[in-house]
C-alpha cells in the first residue's frame, strides 16, 4: 500500500478485462485498468479535509504522475457512508456517443434455467417491517423510512452480463446505466432513472424521484394511475420530504437554486415517478462532485427522514447489509465534474447468481399490501433483464 488511505497499483488493463461502465447524456463512459484503488469510507467526504478528501486527491496526484492529464475517478460508494467505498482511478477512459438500444429476445429458450429463488426478508417478514416503522411514526420523530428486500436468484450457467445490460437500455434508453467490476468478485450492474448529482463547472442539477406507481398495459388505465399518483396525499407528502431536505443541503453552496413548487411525472417500461428536476449555480466552483454528492448522500428518496432517526430504524428491520444497493455510482474528475446516480433497479452478479433489491419509502399513511407490491413492480426491471417477468408474484417456475 502507498498509503492507508488508497492503494496505488499501477496496472495497465488486461485483455477481456471487465469494464467499467457508466451512460451519461448522450455519451457513454467507459474504462478498463485499475492505477489506484479508493477504499476509504465516504463518511464526512463532504468536507474538503475529511480522509475520503484526502485519499481521493492522493490518487489523483499519483495518476498524474502517471501521466494522466485529467484522471477519473469511477465506481461506488455504498449506503452507509462508514463502510469501504469501491472507487478506483482507471488506467485508460473514453467518453464514446450512447449507443442506440439493441433487440434482445426474450423467449425462455434464450434463458438459463433458474434453479432456486428466495426473498429476504419474505412477504410476511416485509409486511411485518412496515407496519412496525408505521408504528414507530406514531411514537416518534421519524417522518419516512425506506424499507428495502433482496431477490436471490440462481440461475443453471452462469449469467449473461452484456445480456442483462442490452436488455436493460431497451427497457429504460434515458436512464443512467452502470457496470462496476468488484474487487471481491462479481459485478455491480443496473439501469437508474435518479440523478442524485451532475456537476459541470459551476453548474449543478439534482433529479430526485420519490412517490411510485406501476404502469399499466392498457393507456386509459395507465393514465389514471399517474394522475392518481400526482394527486396523491401519500406520496406528495413523501416527495415533499425528499425535496426540503436536498434544498437544506445545497441552498448554502449556490447563488442561484431553482427549485420547482410541484413535482412532474416520471416514467419508466414499469414505473410511474414523481420527480423534481433541480438546477443551481455554486458559489464556490471549486468544490467537486463528490463533495456535494456526500452532503445529499443518503437523501429521503432511499433513507428516511430524519436521516440519522430513519437509518437506526432501518438497521433495526432491515434483515442483511445492503451494501452498494442504495448508494451512489459515478465519477468525478480531477477538475471537479462529475455525475452521481442512486444506485437502484439494480443487482450483483456472480457467476450463476444474481442478487437483486428493491424498496419502498414508508411513511404513517403506507399500506403494508400496496409498498409489498411497489417492491415488486420495482424488481420488475431486472427481472425482465432476466427474462423472468412471470416471477413478479414470485411463483415457482413451470
Amino acid at each position: 500500500m502507498a498509503s492507508e488511505a488508497y492503494e496505488y497499483l499501477s496496472e495497465s488493463p488486461q485483455p477481456n478485462e471487465t469494464e467499467f461502465l457508466f451512460t451519461s447524456m448522450q455519451h457513454d463512459l467507459r474504462a478498463t485498468g485499475k492505477v489506484a484503488e479508493i477504499i476509504t469510507p465516504a463518511f464526512g467526504g463532504g468536507c474538503e479535509h475529511s480522509n475520503f478528501q484526502q485519499a481521493l486527491r492522493g490518487a489523483m496526484e499519483q495518476a498524474r504522475q502517471a501521466g494522466q492529464v485529467n484522471p477519473i475517478v469511477v465506481g461506488a460508494i455504498p449506503f452507509d457512508l462508514t463502510q469501504a467505498s469501491c472507487l478506483y482511478i482507471p488506467a485508460q477512459y473514453q467518453w464514446v456517443e450512447r449507443s442506440e438500444p439493441i433487440h434482445v429476445s426474450r423467449e425462455t429458450k434464450d434463458s438459463p434455467t433458474l434453479l432456486n429463488q428466495r426473498s429476504i426478508p419474505d412477504e410476511q417478514g416485509f409486511k411485518k417491517a412496515v407496519q412496525h416503522a408505521i408504528v414507530n411514526f406514531q411514537h416518534s420523530d421519524i417522518r419516512k423510512a425506506v424499507l428495502s428486500r433482496i431477490c436471490e436468484l440462481e440461475f443453471s450457467e452462469p449469467v449473461d452480463v452484456q445480456r442483462l445490460l442490452a436488455s436493460l437500455r431497451v427497457q429504460n434508453p434515458s436512464g443512467y446505466q452502470f457496470r462496476v467490476p468488484l474487487s471481491e468478485g462479481g459485478e455491480l450492474i443496473g439501469v437508474s432513472p435518479e440523478l442524485l448529482l451532475r456537476k459541470q463547472g459551476a453548474q449543478i442539477e439534482s433529479n430526485p424521484l420519490a412517490g411510485s406507481a406501476k404502469r399499466q398495459a392498457d393507456p386509459e388505465q395507465d393514465r389514471a394511475i399517474a394522475d392518481r399518483l400526482m394527486t396523491s396525499p401519500k406520496d406528495q407528502y413523501e416527495h415533499h420530504l425528499v425535496i426540503d431536505e436536498i434544498r437544506r443541503v445545497l441552498e448554502p453552496h449556490c447563488a442561484e437554486l431553482d427549485i420547482p413548487d410541484h413535482p412532474s411525472l416520471m416514467s419508466t417500461s414499469a414505473l410511474w415517478h414523481l420527480s423534481t428536476q433541480i438546477k443551481g449555480r455554486l458559489r464556490n466552483p471549486e468544490l467537486n462532485a463528490l463533495q456535494l454528492a456526500c452532503q445529499l448522500h443518503p437523501t429521503p428518496a432511499v433513507c428516511g427522514y430524519p436521516t440519522g432517526q430513519a437509518r437506526k430504524l432501518i438497521n433495526l428491520v432491515e434483515p442483511f447489509e445492503r451494501g452498494l444497493f442504495t448508494g451512489i455510482v459515478g465519477w468525478c474528475d480531477s477538475q471537479g465534474n462529475g455525475e452521481w446516480v442512486v444506485t437502484i433497479r439494480c443487482g450483483i452478479v456472480q457467476h450463476k447468481n444474481i442478487r437483486l433489491f428493491a424498496g419502498a419509502g414508508i411513511v404513517e399513511a403506507s399500506q403494508p399490501d400496496a409498498e409489498w407490491n411497489e417492491t415488486q413492480a420495482k424488481l420488475g426491471t431486472m427481472l425482465n433483464a432476466c427474462g423472468l417477468g412471470w416471477i413478479n408474484s414470485l411463483d415457482t417456475p413451470a
